[in-house]
């Protein structure tokens, strides 16, 4: 079996921590890879961002291989400016293969973007499409609390036409599954749930006092964990309010924020970068709030296994990677009860899943946490034993059976 891997607007290689790297980078990556130890070719095509890095790389493994296509200019663009190459990603990708004899049985899409690629070459393929969204368009513009973070109506039409295009849809929980019927009257017939996976040999506990060695905190300091895009999706303002709330009660503790840049300029950062330092300075925490900025695949382990709680205080995720990972590092986990988050950490039993927005509830359970060493000991073992109903061999496995039942379907 041959398949089409398509990352438009991001590359599976991509450090993460950045404006559009995240849990989707992740799982291309890892899919991919474990596609390959089933005997599966995979060619993942992504915009080419940078003249620097070489075209095509193998750095996936099984001769799988990880194409950069040119399409517009070689740098990072917005949303809006991305939608006008597709027609020159697809053309590249014609070319591509024409060059190389290829043939594939399926397109596997990720992102509304890569979705409307898909539906392109599957009109001149005559070949089926698997579709994950990852993120939803409505979900986001329900969550936004401005004009600003409000997606806007160009994505909804996209969503909605790669819908259309599509054989299948893996949705990553039964919410997702529940969001595309309810607001893009989507047939349920058409959609899988198929959850993400995590790499068990790289996420596992590693003994706390190493892990904070690792990273430089002394085994006595208690640590608390962001890992995520800095957007503001995110809630990272919400968490800096608790952990402000915290050391009212006196509470004993640090944040760590991985993602994002630090070595930029205050011109340069992000409005939320800029937004979330103010709010850290006007409620005096800055020396209890570090922004680490990126973090490679390699690192996470150590942070994840150094910190007390891992913390995911977003407004919204379709599932919660940074979560999975942590739980199978033997960390427990403190959401917001929003979207996959509210499936993937078990209240009481790997963490606690609190109010989204709430500031207040979610200074309560991290302080439960912290003030018992018992009940998160026991967190810390039910976390670990839960990741590993997640692993990739498993995932990878009812993806190719969707794959199988695809294929089939369009040669009956």
């Amino acid at each position: 079996m041959r398949v089409a891997m398509l990352s438009y607007h991001t590359c599976p290689l991509a450090i993460l921590g950045g404006k559009d790297t995240g849990g989707m980078n992740v799982y291309v990556r890892e899919l991919t890879r474990k596609l390959g130890q089933f005997g599966i070719h995979v060619d993942v095509f992504t915009r080419s961002q940078d003249e620097h890095v070489p075209h095509v790389l193998h750095d996936l493994g099984f001769g799988n291989r990880v194409v950069h296509i040119r399409s517009g200019p070689e740098v990072p663009l917005s949303k809006p400016e991305l939608e006008r190459y597709i027609p020159e990603f697809v053309a590249g990708i014609e070319e591509f293969t024409e060059i190389k004899g290829l043939k594939y049985d399926l397109i596997h899409s990720h992102y509304w973007l890569s979705g409307l690629a898909a539906s392109k070459l599957k009109s001149k393929w005559g070949i089926p499409i698997v579709h994950m969204f990852h993120t939803l368009g409505l979900m986001k513009q329900r969550v936004a609390r401005n004009d600003e973070e409000a997606e806007g109506d160009y994505r909804i039409r996209g969503e909605k036409e790669v819908i259309k295009a599509s054989d299948r849809i893996i949705a990553a929980t039964p919410a997702e599954m529940a969001q595309l019927q309810w607001l893009y009257h989507s047939f349920g017939s058409k959609i899988r749930i198929i959850p993400p996976g995590v790499d068990l040999s790289h996420f596992y506990p590693i003994p706390e006092d190493e892990a904070k060695e690792y990273v430089g905190v002394r085994p006595c300091d208690q640590v608390l964990l962001f890992v995520g895009r800095i957007e503001p999706l995110k809630g990272i303002d919400t968490l800096i309010k608790a952990i402000a709330i915290m050391r009212e009660e006196e509470i004993d503790v640090c944040l760590a924020v991985i993602g994002g840049e630090t070595d930029t300029s205050e011109k340069c950062e992000n409005e939320e970068m800029s937004r979330l330092r103010a709010i850290r300075e006007e409620i005096g925490l800055v020396d209890l709030v570090a922004f680490l900025g990126k973090r490679s695949q390699d690192t996470l382990p150590y942070y994840y296994s150094a910190a007390e709680a891992v913390v995911v205080p977003s407004h919204y995720e379709s599932f919660g990677m940074v979560a999975l990972e942590a739980m199978a590092c033997g960390t427990p986990v403190v959401a917001s009860q929003v979207g996959g988050l509210a499936y993937l950490v078990q209240d009481g039993i790997t963490g606690f899943t609190v109010p989204n927005d709430d500031p207040s509830a979610l200074a309560k359970k991290l302080t439960k946490l912290l003030n018992s060493p018992e009940l998160r000991e026991e967190m810390c073992i039910n976390a670990t034993m839960f990741a590993h109903e997640y692993s990739w061999d498993n995932v990878t496995a009812n993806v190719v059976d969707l794959y199988k039942d695809v294929i089939k379907n369009e040669e009956e």
